[in-house]
């Protein structure tokens, strides 16, 4: 499996959008303007702790992922790496990109000073909890979300 990770540019952020709305939860909920995206994109690139990675094959942007450092007071000051937005292109899944998309992110976090990953996954998706528990992920806590009104 030919897969190289790099670090994304503004113009792959169509692509990574892309990647997001590859399924009906995503395309739903994936609605805003792509000026929102690009936004959101400069900033995240201005952040020393937050980088936004693509994969490419030939050329083609078929996976992503966004890794945030949080630094953490508990656990001894504990640096975290908190994986958002891992897509595989649904016609590649099942191929082994999954497995290097995660080695490459635990690769950068621990670059950036990470003693620990999290992430988390939506309770309708059971193929992805499948997925992560099989490249070392346990479930260790429940999560909790609010809307923000």
């Amino acid at each position: 499996m030919s897969v190289s990770f790099r670090d994304a540019v503004e113009a792959d952020v169509p692509a990574f959008l892309s990647l997001l709305k590859d399924d009906a939860k995503g395309a739903a909920r994936e609605t805003a303007q792509i000026d929102v995206y690009l936004g959101v994109f400069r900033r995240v690139q201005a952040d020393p702790m937050a980088t936004i990675v693509v994969g490419e094959q030939d050329g083609k942007v078929v996976a992503c992922y966004q890794l945030n450092a949080i630094e953490g007071l508990s656990h001894n000051g504990l640096r975290r790496g908190q994986l958002e937005d891992v897509r595989v292109a649904g016609d590649l899944r099942g191929q082994g990109i999954g497995k290097l998309l995660i080695a490459d992110a635990f690769t950068r976090a621990k670059a950036l000073g990470c003693r620990v990953m999290q992430l988390v996954a939506h309770k309708d998706r059971a193929t992805t909890e499948r997925f992560y528990r099989g490249v070392g992920f346990t479930v260790s806590h429940s999560g909790f979300k609010a809307t923000i009104d």
